[in-house]
């Protein structure tokens, strides 16, 4: 193989060990469906990065990028119900139409991988203030912080959220 190409590689690194993570992700999810496509979308971000691991490597480089995968559903699928439980709060004038619930719920899921980006003081901080309703003050004792560490918090999580808005 030549160096820089990949293709061979990607090719070799799928007909090897395809069959094997579909499997582990299958025993994992329990579902055939959903393994097939985080296996998919496994072999797609590694071709996307252009990085084939060493074959000794290769199942233990799958499993991480698969692993990232079932939690990355998981958190989908928990913020999905959750969105959807709130909407059937809602009377039924209210509900938005399914275009307008898939928009909000791609915006939500921007949001949660901003909010699960930023360090865990960061992200506590803002939760408690947007969703508890907390005042700085009420934050810095509940957490033991000081009330400027707050405001810092505060002020780095709005910067994040603001780079969002603004793509």
């Amino acid at each position: 193989m030549l160096p820089g190409d990949t293709t061979l590689s990607i090719h070799t690194l799928y007909s090897d060990h395809h069959r094997w993570l579909q499997g582990w992700l299958r025993r994992r999810l329990g579902n055939t469906f959903d393994a097939a496509d985080l296996a998919h979308d496994t072999f797609l971000r590694v071709m996307v990065s252009g990085r084939t691991p060493e074959s000794e490597q290769s199942r233990a480089h799958l499993t991480q990028i698969a692993k990232g995968l079932v939690v990355d559903l998981h958190r989908r699928r928990q913020l999905e119900a959750a969105y959807l439980d709130a909407l059937a709060q809602f009377p039924s004038a209210l509900v938005p139409s399914a275009e307008e619930r898939a928009l909000v719920f791609e915006d939500l899921l921007q949001v949660d991988a901003v909010l699960h980006a930023l360090p865990v003081k960061v992200r506590e901080v803002f939760l408690l203030s947007q969703l508890d309703g907390l005042t700085y003050s009420e934050i810095a004792q509940r957490m033991g912080i000081s009330f400027g560490a707050v405001r810092k918090y505060m002020l780095r999580a709005a910067q994040s959220l603001q780079l969002l808005a603004e793509k």
